[in-house]
């Protein structure tokens, strides 16, 4: 077989491990090894789930699994854009730190163990999310609902690392890269880059466990960035290397993709590099988990229930309407209350005659932000928060 072939086959045996639950855990010795996991009923990955690309896996999580204030990891939607990276780089990890600083460092994760450790609870969501509900469609995975997840996530603070590095004054922008390549060597690398201001942020972490385990392959093993209130693209995963800047990060996904309009345009309309912003800041959204779409319900009390979120402020009020939004009634928000992550809510609605009824449900967060009816379009599929609606159906 040619050097090809075999590097075709090991990382097929590479992502079998990912897809089955492998992670990677300290040893005894401080260092990290690479380990399985299954989860009880010992189920394929792809069950858990609704597939939005098979290769690399675009993995959507059924909203029915958001009845819980944590996400389980074995349930946390996947989003990558050339899968895991291969076993050779991920045994030699380290975490590279250069550009604008005054001490360019590459650490093992023996080095990471000298930082205090640090948890955060937040949302992670796909900033393509809802782009299966755009008219007209735009191209990319067509998430519906579920391409997004509560956590919990441990690791240092970023500017733990970049103080330690030493910051120059031209410092403005980190990039990020991670150890993960394209097959295609005309693929760009997926390459991306924060404002200084954020990456200096105490919330901002290098993560290395998830709910309160080691963090899984799929979800970025060994070292992944969490950037809280933030679109996923800036959480970015298998992270290797990080180069401080003055500018803004160069590249198809930070010129190119993973950009919106500034200004409101026609649906279909084409736009400018020039006239678009990097996705950046989650918008405030809620989505009903229960019943589900479609579902027949029985006459009497009605539970609705459902998850809101929003970007760097927090959610303080949930509404529910049942005559297509000329009148609102406000629901519990209930369970625990955390910057940056969701909270569960719920409504009890009387179903006391027969019929079809649709459901919407909007979130109102701490800046006075609410879910619009309806999402502006744009090219990119990107940020969909429009109210959330299903229908159900009061049997006669």
């Amino acid at each position: 077989m040619d050097e090809q072939g075999l590097e075709r086959l090991s990382r097929r045996r590479f992502l079998m491990q990912a897809a089955s639950g492998a992670v990677f855990a300290f040893t005894s010795g401080g260092l990290w090894s690479f380990a399985r996991q299954v989860d009880a009923a010992d189920r394929p990955v792809e069950q858990s789930f609704i597939t939005r690309v098979e290769r690399p896996q675009d993995l959507e999580t059924p909203v029915s699994a958001f009845t819980t204030w944590l996400t389980p990891s074995d349930r946390f939607f996947v989003r990558s854009h050339f899968g895991p990276p291969n076993h050779e780089r991920v045994e030699n990890w380290h975490l590279e730190v250069e550009g604008i600083v005054e001490r360019p460092l590459k650490l093992s994760f023996e080095n990471l163990k000298q930082f205090q450790a640090v948890t955060v609870t937040a949302v992670i969501q796909c900033s393509g999310n809802g782009r299966a509900f755009f008219t007209p469609k735009v191209p990319g995975a067509q998430w519906e609902k579920g391409a997004v997840g509560n956590a919990t996530w441990t690791g240092i603070r970023l500017a733990d690392v970049l103080n330690h590095a030493g910051l120059k004054p031209t410092a403005k922008h980190v990039q990020m890269l991670g150890a993960d390549r394209p097959l295609l060597p005309t693929v760009p690398l997926f390459v991306r880059s924060i404002p200084i201001e954020k990456a200096l942020h105490p919330d901002t972490l290098l993560a290395t466990q998830m709910n309160g385990e080691p963090l899984p392959l799929l979800h970025g093993a060994p070292l992944r960035l969490i950037v809280p209130g933030w679109a996923g693209d800036a959480c970015v995963k298998w992270l290797a290397h990080l180069n401080v800047q003055e500018f803004e990060a160069e590249g198809y996904y930070m010129k190119t993709a993973y950009r919106m309009p500034k200004k409101p345009i026609q649906p279909g309309s084409p736009v400018k590099p020039s006239e678009t912003t990097p996705v950046e800041e989650l918008p405030v959204k809620s989505i009903i988990v229960l019943p589900q779409d479609g579902a027949a319900v029985a006459p009497g009390d009605v539970w609705i229930q459902g998850v809101a979120f929003t970007g760097e402020g927090e959610v303080v009020r949930v509404e529910v309407s049942m005559d297509n939004g000329k009148t609102w009634q406000e629901a519990n928000l209930i369970g625990e209350q955390s910057p940056y992550a969701w909270r569960l809510w719920q409504y009890a609605w009387r179903a006391a005659r027969p019929g079809q009824y649709t459901v919407l449900s909007r979130a109102t967060d701490s800046r006075g932000q609410t879910q619009p009816m309806t999402t502006p379009w744009n090219p990119g599929g990107f940020l969909w928060n429009s109210v959330d609606r299903i229908r159900i159906t009061v049997p006669g």
